[in-house]
């Protein structure tokens, strides 16, 4: 299996596939950071066979998560749930200083009754804020918080750098020692985009701010490690990948891999900051080896945001060149990651526009003494997605185009009837046709002004060959499929019971899931929409091979050949003569004790690669107070064969909120002085709240493609759309996030000093 990886969004696979293989666009976490390159998987179409969508019973309908009923109950155990026996509590101490040494002074918290363990996590060096230095175990969390009260740290605090004006600044604080400020891009000669520039009938240019954005997931990073001395441990860990915990817990425990069991029942969200063990986990692995007793460990909200990773920040300073036709000839820019200590993640600059355009982008990061950016939410994209959509609005109106005139022009060839046919359906959906401001934004002297914003995303949303599914019949009659995927709340069990009742032909409650083992088959991290394409088609193999496997036994009794068999619902019988039958539960009695076990693995075929969606946004803003409201967002998506029409629904209409929140509220505050986090915690980080969710409306295209992840695609677009409707309402362009009222105050008073 060959990997290659991805530049950029349009570049071909890096030569021919060889016979039998064809290539396709997935995801991969490289560095810690999913990243989009191009897979060469087999393309044998043999075997199992999705089947024509309209004869599907339970596959693509709206059907009702399995696991509802146990999460709304509150039966449904998430890892920070879990209550052993002897079981510890134990909480971690942050650095308060970004950058410095630490002496650390543990003995009077190891007296407090009730403490029972106090270690040092690092070797007294602090190079990042809220750097976890020190972690105590006791009886209770109440205590555990006493032992972190009573732990002396003396600090000799060095000059820092949290901001990245004070990283760029000369003779600032070193972070690292590969320099502040690093340039990424190779390419150095700008001049042939500089002659195209120079010849271009107009030109645009902005400076576009990111803010770094926080994954709030509703349950904090942790684990909790069941170790009592001996030579196995379970580890209930709240992670995107089952099986990324064992062998690093294995280290942490002197244990090895396979002697550590991973468990994640369910887990409260993740968004790519969940991919490793973590410093809490490898704290609560000592802890219990230090114990030999259970030991809990979930980050409070407080070092959640302090340590758990973000959406890396950036700062994008770009030119575009236009012909007299409105078509982008020239773009010059320079990206600016800013991921702490981290490199932060790739923002591909042209994003999908430029349309043989040449194109000279710096890449380049800037590190300060912050906790290093994680993979969040479609890594890269959003942030591009913000300059990118926002330059062509700018283009538009340069050139005196329509919002989607301009869009139609510097569309790839290989992509401009599947982004305007999703356009054009928005625009329909909200009212473009009756808009009256399509090629310039609304200066009039009203108050109250209503705008509308469009804007695009992609993703790769392929599969990959690491999932194994075992698929049980019972003698019973009663079924079971078994993998050590995780459910990170997307719907992972119910796709796996439909496929499977699907294909014998049972009810969707007659099939039960077990998932999130290590000690089940294996299984990819859910991380870039991997998840689903990778592991439907191995539940989709197991199934087949089940009813393969089932027909052997039972075409005996009815005195034809196993290919003679199908089945119906509760039944198998006679394809000929479907009169001639025998229920489920009577053929399922020839098995014998044992019953009957088929495993399945990856088809290629079955999967897909590659969904596009298109996004927009009517905002109303108010003159008087600055005040933004987001009336109503659509979106149109494509995404291959949907698995659960329900789910996906949800998935695309929590990804256009998470990008509202995103826009609107969402930005890490740290004072440059005192280098203290001003708002790590939910009431001072703003996020949406049910007040601001506009009405939503949701169309997905129906296309014979395999299934494909489009949880990543979903919330690409959506902020941009909405920055781009605020300045076809009132004129201001708004050039960094979040787009508050005083910004658009700002904003408006500068364009009437303007005239």
């Amino acid at each position: 299996m060959a990997l290659e990886p991805l530049r950029t969004q349009d570049e071909k696979p890096p030569r021919p596939a060889a016979p039998g293989k064809k290539w396709i666009r997935v995801t991969k976490a490289v560095n810690g950071i999913d990243t989009e390159v191009w897979e060469e998987v087999s393309d044998d179409t043999g075997g199992p066979q999705w089947g024509p969508r309209e004869q599907m019973r339970l596959v693509s309908r709206a059907v009702p998560r399995v696991d509802g009923p146990d999460k709304v109950t509150g039966r449904a155990m998430y890892s920070s749930d879990m209550r052993l026996p002897g079981m510890v509590f134990a909480r971690v101490l942050r650095s308060r200083v970004p950058c410095g040494t630490v002496q650390l002074e543990l003995e009077a918290a190891k007296a407090i009754p009730g403490v029972l363990a106090v270690i040092a996590l690092n070797n007294g060096n602090v190079d990042w804020l809220g750097r976890p230095i020190a972690a105590v175990a006791a009886t209770t969390p109440e205590i555990a918080e006493d032992g972190l009260r009573a732990i002396v740290a003396q600090y000799e605090e060095q000059p820092f750098a949290v901001t990245p004006e004070q990283a760029a600044a000369e003779n600032a604080p070193k972070v690292g020692s590969r320099g502040n400020v690093r340039t990424l891009s190779k390419n150095t000669d700008s001049s042939e985009v500089d002659d195209a520039l120079a010849k271009a009938a107009k030109r645009v240019q902005g400076t576009w701010k990111i803010p770094v954005q926080h994954h709030a997931c509703l349950e904090s990073h942790g684990v909790v490690v069941d170790y009592r001395g001996g030579d196995e441990a379970t580890v209930y860990a709240s992670t995107q990948g089952t099986f990324t915990i064992p062998g690093d817990a294995a280290g942490a425990l002197g244990l090895k891999p396979n002697q550590v069991t991973a468990v994640v029942e369910h887990m409260g969200g993740g968004f790519g900051s969940k991919f490793q063990l973590g410093i809490e986990g490898d704290a609560a692995c000592r802890l219990a080896k230090l114990l030999a007793r259970p030991v809990h460990l979930m980050l409070d909200r407080a070092t959640e945001f302090h340590a758990a990773g973000n959406r890396s920040g950036g700062e994008h300073t770009l030119e575009a060149g236009l012909d007299e036709k409105g078509q982008i000839v020239a773009i010059k820019g320079r990206v600016t990651r800013l991921g702490g200590v981290g490199q932060g993640s790739g923002h591909p600059i042209p994003y999908i526009y430029g349309r043989d355009a040449k194109v000279f982008v710096e890449d380049r990061c800037i590190h300060t003494h912050t906790d290093s950016s994680r993979a969040m939410r479609g890594p890269g994209h959003p942030q591009a997605s913000f300059s990118m959509e926002g330059l062509m609005d700018e283009c538009a109106y340069a050139s005196g185009l329509d919002l989607l005139e301009i869009r139609r022009i510097n569309l790839p060839d290989s992509r401009r009837e599947l982004y305007m046919r999703q356009l054009e359906r928005c625009a329909a959906l909200i009212g473009w046709d009756k808009h009256a401001f399509k090629n310039a934004p609304d200066l009039s002297k009203s108050e109250l002004k209503v705008g509308i914003g469009f804007a695009i995303a992609r993703w790769g949303g392929g599969g990959n060959g690491q999932c194994k599914v075992e698929v049980r019949v019972a003698q019973d009659g009663s079924v079971e499929v078994l993998s050590g995927t995780q459910d990170l709340g997307t719907g992972t069990r119910t796709y796996c019971a439909s496929i499977v009742a699907e294909e014998l032909g049972l009810e969707l409650n007659q099939v039960r899931p077990r998932i999130g083992r290590s000690t089940f088959g294996s299984a990819n991290a859910s991380g870039g929409s991997t998840t689903a394409p990778s592991l439907s088609p191995s539940v989709k193999h197991a199934a087949h091979n089940a009813r393969l496997a089932l027909f052997e036994k039972v075409a005996p009794l009815l005195g034809v050949k196993p290919d003679e068999l199908e089945v119906g619902l509760g039944e198998i019988h006679v394809a000929a003569k479907p009169s001639q039958k025998v229920a489920w539960k009577d053929a399922c009695a020839t098995l014998g004790p044992a019953g009957l076990s088929a495993q399945g693995e990856w088809q290629a075929h079955l999967a897909s690669s590659d969904v596009g969606g298109a996004q927009a946004a009517k905002v109303q803003v108010d003159t008087r107070t600055g005040e933004i409201k987001v009336l109503e967002m659509v979106a149109v998506q494509n995404c291959g064969l949907l698995l659960n029409r329900m789910s996906v629904k949800s998935q695309l209409q929590g990804g256009m909120v998470q990008a509202l929140s995103y826009g609107l509220f969402e930005e890490r505050v740290i004072d440059p002085d005192l280098g203290l986090f001003l708002n790590a915690n939910f009431e001072d980080y703003k996020i949406a709240g049910v007040r601001e969710i506009p009405r939503m409306t949701v169309e997905f295209e129906d296309d014979p493609r395999g299934v494909i992840g489009m949880a990543e695609a979903a919330v690409i677009p959506g902020h941009s759309a909405i920055a781009n409707a605020i300045r076809n309402a009132c004129g201001v362009r708004i050039f960094d996030m979040p787009l508050t009222a005083d910004k658009v105050l700002v904003g408006l008073e500068a364009l009437r000093k303007k005239g």
